[in-house]
């Protein structure tokens, strides 16, 4: 199975790490992975203020601070994984990502909001599940 794992560096990465670490039919060398994440742009004057070479290496400094530590615990568990990582909205990225790398499985972490918190503030799994057509694994 081609699985795309998506992460954000939060803890709920990080419980989604560890329920495919328990789940022996999830995570193992006979699977491939990818490792996506999707990070903010930064506003628009302050990427003009900056210089597209500062923010490049802003953006590739972020991805590495979430990237590397994914990386580190799959290689603990024997697995490689090609990393990328791309800037723009997450939802919708992710939902790409899925559609164009022909994944079986996208896994990621969910925050668990509510239905009126969803709402409000929006929801990146809500994103993701409206953007894709791979089927999705929410971890809680």
């Amino acid at each position: 199975m081609n699985i795309l794992l998506a992460v954000d560096g939060s803890p709920y990465s990080k419980k989604m790490l560890a329920y495919l670490s328990t789940h022996a039919a999830l995570l193992g060398t006979q699977h491939t992975y990818t490792v996506f994440h999707a990070q903010a742009a930064l506003p628009a004057r302050a990427r003009a203020a900056l210089g597209k070479s500062t923010v490049d290496q802003y953006y590739a400094d972020e991805a590495d601070k979430v990237l590397t530590p994914v990386a580190k615990f799959l290689q603990r568990h024997r697995i490689r994984a090609t990393l990328d990582w791309k800037v723009g909205a997450a939802g919708a990225l992710i939902g790409q990502r899925a559609d164009t790398g022909t994944f079986d499985l996208v896994v990621m972490g969910s925050h668990g909001h509510t239905a009126l918190g969803n709402l409000v503030m929006g929801s990146v799994a809500t994103q993701v599940l409206a953007h894709c057509k791979t089927p999705v694994l929410l971890v809680r």
